[in-house]
């Protein structure tokens, strides 16, 4: 199942809860054919199987195994059931950025514009997966149920709460079953740069502190973060100078130094690269 990919949702914004039930199929009952639904769809399957495909893709989801369907396909149904099918859905919108696997990359544009700072995180949803513990993720789906009726004020910050929950199981239980140690080096390497990031670092000296072959960090790297270290270091280390801009009245010379450079006229220079602007250009935008 490790084949069937990710989809990353980057965050903020996080992902918006529509909606959820539970649908119970007898023998010959089939899923209904939909397209371009305009929200994501997730099925968890309690009981029975569950034919299902979507894009040329089929899949028989047994019990306790997910199925994340994306907004823009088209799904349907390969058979009908051949036994009593029990499943959970939940419907929910993300309107930020979404990468698919390697082999498909699709990108929302955020309706807001131009933003100032990188997404610092993804969401990272397993297409298909079986759950780690279904009488946990089920149960969060029955307290889901319990908000319905109620007015949405009261509940949208609970049901909120427990979607990302839900995706959280789903993302943990996902990531402990399929990481290679390549991808686990290059977790680790990132960690590694953001804790000293302040510090002056080489593929060398990163290398022996993990106590690996730099050659071997670069290739994990590359294949994982899709950028050398290096590379992700100096980004690490411009978005922090982006927010000391802006938050800050120090000097170019201080925030170059605070956030690993050395020189404030080679910052300056991988600022406008980076941005297309000079950093006083960039404190100006935010500024009134």
């Amino acid at each position: 199942m490790s084949g069937e990919g990710t989809i990353a949702l980057r965050t903020p914004p996080l992902p918006y809860y529509l909606g959820s039930g539970m649908s119970l199929f007898h023998p010959g009952d089939q899923h209904p054919n939909r397209r371009g639904l305009g929200f994501f769809d997730l099925l968890l399957v309690a009981k029975g199987t569950l034919h299902i495909g979507e894009n040329g893709k089929e899949w028989a989801l047994g019990e306790g195994e997910t199925l994340l369907l994306q907004p823009e396909g088209e799904h349907y149904a390969v058979k009908p059931c051949e036994e009593e099918t029990a499943f959970y859905w939940v419907h929910f919108e993300h309107a930020g950025m979404r990468e698919g696997s390697a082999e498909e990359a699709i990108a929302v544009t955020p309706s807001s514009g131009r933003q100032p700072f990188a997404n610092p995180h993804a969401v990272r949803l397993p297409k298909r997966s079986v759950l780690r513990n279904p009488a946990a993720s089920f149960g969060l789906l029955e307290e889901l149920f319990n908000y319905s009726g109620e007015n949405r004020q009261a509940a949208f910050w609970r049901e909120q709460t427990l979607l990302l929950e839900l995706l959280r199981q789903l993302e943990e239980g996902a990531a402990n079953r399929t990481a290679s140690p390549s991808y686990k080096l290059a977790a680790q390497t990132e960690a590694y740069l953001k804790q000293y990031y302040r510090s002056e670092l080489t593929n060398e000296s990163v290398a022996e502190a993990l106590h690996f072959h730099p050659n071997y960090i670069v290739r994990c790297m590359k294949e994982h973060y899709g950028r050398t270290p290096m590379d992700y270091l100096q980004a690490y280390r411009l978005e922090q100078a982006k927010r000391l801009l802006v938050a800050t009245d120090w000097p170019i010379g201080r925030i170059a130094e605070e956030v690993g450079f050395r020189y404030a006229p080679y910052f300056s220079s991988c600022f406008k690269a980076n941005e297309g602007l000079p950093p006083l250009r960039f404190r100006k935008m935010y500024r009134t």
